[in-house]
């Protein structure tokens, strides 16, 4: 059913809470895991909600074959996205799960490095193998990589890596420097108007760091961020009598990177509501499901709010899209 595709990569610019809800532990608002890995995620839900919102707030026109529209029109989000209340009919736009593939942790030398391990690598490779691409840089066997880093790695303390309190034995590698700068490149890519992204680039390419998958859940359990917050008083500024307990929130920290795949099918709509937009008017399936995607490529901007806690400045997010257009089999 949704035969084109996009992948695209979420980076971080300020602490991210996709929050889980309440739970009786350690951390009063936890942020959003697999069940089974305990790995960071977005859930698909939330991320759709986010974009959607990011859409309405778009005040830009797009053009479409020399036809100019608003991306924030209510009435194409409405049966691009679907509708906000009821279940008058689907939208034409699905996502994934947004997962981990970076996360930063403190470093003794060069402040602080990427780390992934084989199974966010594989799970990567699989998924832009299913968007039906083949990326030379990704065929590598990555279990056999891991305490690597690239040849010309910043982080190295006499052929070691010091990571928060760990230590780890590491060696150089021409395949993890391969990798590196393959994600260097998607992630930051050069600009043509602004190299803005070149000091983030060129740390990528030599200071990434594959560590074990045991290692890497562990990391991203215990290194995300925790802030205890308070409710104060404006008349007296001291703590509230009610309400003013000490609450802790988890974050996913600055400068994580996740990803997730839009996927995009034909309207499910009426012609009637197809026919009120000039781009959709007379098109077969294949050509609504182009447009789809096209709207999506010019309409998203290129920094969203993702979770919780917008107003004290969390959630600012970078949108990466990864260069592709796929075509799958219909179900």
């Amino acid at each position: 059913m949704f035969r084109d595709s996009k992948l695209f990569f979420i980076i971080a610019e300020t602490p991210l809470h996709p929050g889980s809800g309440s739970e009786v532990g350690l951390v009063d608002l936890p942020i959003q895991r697999e069940r089974y890995t305990d790995f960071p995620k977005i859930e698909s839900s939330g991320l759709k909600g986010c974009i959607r919102e990011a859409f309405e707030n778009f005040n830009e026109k797009i053009n479409i074959d020399n036809i100019s529209i608003s991306a924030n029109d209510k009435e194409l989000i409405s049966i691009i996205f679907g509708p906000e209340e009821g279940e008058l009919h689907a939208g034409a736009i699905a996502f994934t799960d947004a997962k981990i593939l970076l996360f930063p942790v403190k470093s003794l030398k060069g402040v602080f490095a990427w780390i992934t391990c084989p199974i966010v690598l594989e799970r990567l490779k699989r998924d832009i193998n299913v968007l039906g691409l083949k990326i030379n840089e990704l065929e590598i066997d990555f279990a056999k990589l891991v305490k690597t880093v690239p040849d010309n790695c910043e982080l190295l303390i006499n052929s070691k890596v010091v990571l928060e309190e760990f230590t780890f034995d590491v060696e150089s590698c021409d395949k993890t420097k391969q990798i590196a700068e393959f994600l260097s490149r998607v992630i930051f890519p050069e600009n043509k108007d602004r190299n803005i992204y070149k000091f983030w680039r060129e740390k990528l390419k030599k200071d990434l760091v594959i560590i074990s998958d045991d290692d890497f859940m562990e990391f991203v359990k215990t290194s995300t961020e925790v802030i205890t917050r308070i409710k104060i008083d404006d008349a007296v500024g001291t703590v509230t009598k009610d309400g003013g307990n000490l609450w802790t929130e988890e974050y996913l920290p600055q400068d994580t990177v996740l990803y997730s795949i839009a996927m995009f099918s034909p309207l499910r709509v009426d012609k009637e509501r197809k026919d009120k937009f000039e781009i959709f008017k007379g098109k077969s399936l294949e050509e609504e499901r182009k447009i789809v995607a096209r709207i999506f490529e010019q309409g998203l901007p290129n920094v969203i709010q993702i979770g919780g806690n917008q107003t004290i400045g969390k959630g600012i997010a970078r949108i990466q899209r990864l260069e592709n257009r796929v075509e799958e089999q219909d179900e």
